[in-house]
């Protein structure tokens, strides 16, 4: 950086140097009420959201929650699922039931019968069909094939016949006249409209080729001289005067322009840093002043008066009301239990007297050996000791 900073001196003119310090010094007054209005605006952005916005939003939060939400949910649950399970044991009651009776007393016999019926009657009809295919169908069919096999073969003989009969027609009306055509007229005509190309044609064509190429030439040489001229013209006329003013004022202004919007921008950004270091001053000037005058004292009354009356006003009066809110509480959950299961045992009463009750599981014999009793000596439970 040492070495770096003479060469950037002397790099720098004295146009730069004699710019430099007045901008800075206005930028920098005009700078410091944006950046203390800017400063002054984020804090009260920030205090506004952490004090009002977010307690306001979660208000809100909770309103929609109680207004929207709570009454679905508290409908799905106390109505919707109780209506929706009587309506699933009443579908069961009045459509399944009635299905499986039907399943099981009348279509299963059906479909029994229908059975018995396709193994009686159907085979035997199958095997009626088997012996008509077998002892008329497929004689008559064997009979149809060797007919048709002798009348394809009439037909490919008569085929044959009208086919030879075409060609030579073909042959003798159209072939041998086209032939005598081409050989007698038309390759005689075009010899003579080949000789009429070369001998006639082609010397034309290269006339008009070589007056057609001189013209070009000339009219290229005249385009290429009043082209030179204009050309001459215009960078005489055009050229030289804007490359002249180019050169000659418009870069020295931007050189002027750029080196003055190069400070004036680095004055900014040192006058935003230099504003906000003294916005930060000021703003710490103003919190501790603040602190002083009313956080400390709000402090002091909340330690000292506040805090003394909450602790008496918890021991006297909140401690007491909890626990008789509590004892009311268990109270009315033990009368609901109560009235729950009084419910509950109502419904089943119910249940039993309009649908009985429901059937005892059979038990099922899983044919497990039984343990042997204990051997003694007058038992027999060897081969050589059984009766």
């Amino acid at each position: 950086m040492e070495l770096e900073k003479p060469s950037q001196r002397h790099a720098e003119g004295c146009l730069t140097v004699a710019v430099r310090l007045p901008v800075r010094i206005v930028v920098l007054v005009l700078v410091v009420p944006v950046r203390m209005v800017w400063d002054a605006l984020v804090v009260g952005g920030r205090f506004l959201r952490d004090t009002v916005l977010r307690p306001a939003g979660r208000a809100l939060l909770w309103a929609a929650w109680a207004v929207l939400v709570w009454p679905w949910v508290t409908l799905w649950r106390h109505a919707l699922v109780p209506l929706g399970k009587g309506l699933g044991r009443l579908g069961r009651v009045l459509v399944v039931v009635p299905a499986q009776w039907l399943y099981r007393c009348v279509l299963t016999p059906v479909g029994r019968g229908i059975v018995w019926l396709y193994a009686r009657v159907l085979t035997w009809l199958g095997h009626g069909v088997a012996w008509l295919y077998a002892r008329v169908l497929t004689p008559l069919g064997h009979a149809l094939t060797r007919l048709a096999g002798g009348v394809g073969r009439l037909l490919a003989v008569v085929g044959r016949g009208v086919r030879a009969g075409v060609v030579r027609s073909v042959r003798y009306l159209v072939v041998i006249p086209v032939v005598w055509l081409y050989a007698r007229v038309l390759t005689p005509l075009g010899h003579g409209v080949a000789w009429l190309y070369a001998r006639v044609l082609t010397p034309l064509g290269h006339g008009v080729a070589w007056l057609a190429g001189g013209l070009l030439r000339l009219a290229r040489a005249l385009l290429t001289g009043v082209g030179a001229g204009l050309g001459r013209l215009v960078h005489v006329l055009l050229v030289l005067p804007a490359l002249a003013l180019w050169r000659w004022i418009l870069v020295p202004v931007g050189h002027v322009l750029a080196a003055v919007g190069r400070e004036i921008g680095a004055a900014l950004g040192h006058a935003w840093r230099i504003a906000g270091r003294i916005s930060l001053a000021v703003g710490r000037f103003l919190g501790a002043l603040f602190r002083w005058i009313f956080v400390a004292p709000v402090r002091w009354v909340y330690r000292t008066v506040l805090t003394p009356v909450g602790h008496v006003v918890r021991d006297l009066v909140l401690r007491p009301a909890a626990e008789a809110a509590r004892s009311a509480g268990r109270a009315a959950r033990q009368a609901l239990a109560f009235a729950r299961e009084s419910v509950r045992q109502a419904r089943s009463d119910v249940r039993r007297m309009l649908f009985g009750t429901a059937r005892e599981p059979r038990p099922v014999s899983r044919r497990e050996p039984k343990a042997a009793a204990t051997r003694t000596l007058g038992s027999s439970t060897t081969a050589l000791t059984k009766d």
